[in-house]
């Protein structure tokens, strides 16, 4: 009997998630290594798991670390959300930034701030998935109104986040007082974040990345069509409810640490499909992965464009992402 070999395509879906685990280690690794003060990565090693009182102990545990689990803690999130609303969705420009999404949360804290000053900051996650979810459903209205396509949801996305954005700046500009400890909101960046800004927001991330994951399967069914998933016994408009909810309240909490970060959502899901498939059991948590060591990188690289100074990652990530957009939204075509 001859035996079967593995296709090209199985094989590299299986070594996609551990090279994408050992690509994020290295990612992190980096994220503490390279800075003003470069440290070198043996000593990282070190000092991640042994910490000292050196001046290289000290940077590493109270400003390199808790850095960089901001920015894997954003960059899973934020692929997970984009997964999960192009599976959703079925369309390929479908994302946290495209869809207004990140807008929304941002000016959900944002407004919070300004007219909420007494208001917690562990209650910014639950502001930014209202506002977050209120820009996803006007996006949805405004396409479905004129016909809903993919590319035609795109564009009432960017311009309903376009709208959003101008709002936030006119609350920044009429309200700068109040609204000035709230400017990282609009920074996209992971800079300066503490282990105390992280810690109300991390238990979220941890909850929703969890069940994100364990929803896989209800994102399969959904990508088959709505009949198909009925005729399965699904009950579509629940779980398309508690999954858009699931990606929304990923995004929200990953604004309500970096601020609005475009396109990441977007592009990471492509790369995981393009590796694994279209089953969303692998998807999502290689999306995960990647969108984790995605955003490590573009931070350190942020780090290095104008050293010591700091671009923020944000800016690096539109950089590469809007001529991907603009890649796909032709791919799609205005008839799909």
């Amino acid at each position: 009997m001859t035996a079967v070999l593995p296709s090209r395509r199985a094989r590299i879906a299986w070594l996609a998630f551990p090279l994408g685990l050992g690509l994020l280690l290295l990612a992190f690794l980096l994220s503490i290594s390279v800075g003003a003060k470069d440290i070198p990565l043996a000593e990282v090693w070190r000092l991640v798991f042994r910490p000292d009182a050196s001046t290289d102990g000290l940077i590493v545990q109270t400003l390199r670390l808790p850095r960089a689990v901001a920015a894997l803690a954003v960059g899973a999130s934020l692929a997970v959300s984009g997964a999960m609303l192009q599976g959703i969705t079925r369309n390929p420009l479908a994302g946290p930034g495209i869809l207004g999404v990140n807008a929304g949360a941002a000016l959900g804290i944002l407004v919070a701030v300004v007219f909420l000053p007494t208001l917690p900051t562990q209650a910014f996650v639950a502001v930014a998935f209202v506002g977050g979810l209120l820009a996803a459903g006007l996006v949805y209205a405004i396409a479905t109104s004129v016909g809903l396509t993919p590319v035609r949801l795109a564009l009432a996305g960017v311009a309903v986040g376009a709208l959003l954005a101008a709002l936030s700046n006119t609350l920044l500009t009429l309200f700068e007082e109040r609204a000035r400890g709230a400017l990282f909101i609009l920074a996209g960046s992971v800079a300066g974040r503490s282990w105390e800004s992280l810690e109300p927001v991390l238990p979220w991330v941890a909850a929703t990345l969890t069940l994100a994951l364990l929803s896989a399967h209800f994102v399969n069914l959904l990508t088959l069509g709505e009949d198909v998933a009925r005729g399965l016994g699904v009950r579509v408009g629940w779980v398309r409810a508690w999954t858009t909810a699931l990606a929304v309240l990923a995004a929200a909490a990953a604004t309500s640490i970096a601020g609005p970060i475009g396109f990441l959502g977007l592009m990471t899901p492509h790369l995981a499909r393009g590796l694994v498939g279209a089953d969303y059991r692998r998807v999502l948590p290689l999306s995960a992965v990647l969108g984790a060591a995605i955003l490590l990188l573009a931070d350190v690289g942020a780090r290095l464009v104008d050293k010591p100074l700091e671009t923020p990652v944000g800016v690096l990530i539109t950089a590469i992402g809007a001529p991907f957009f603009v890649y796909l939204a032709r791919r799609t075509g205005p008839e799909r």
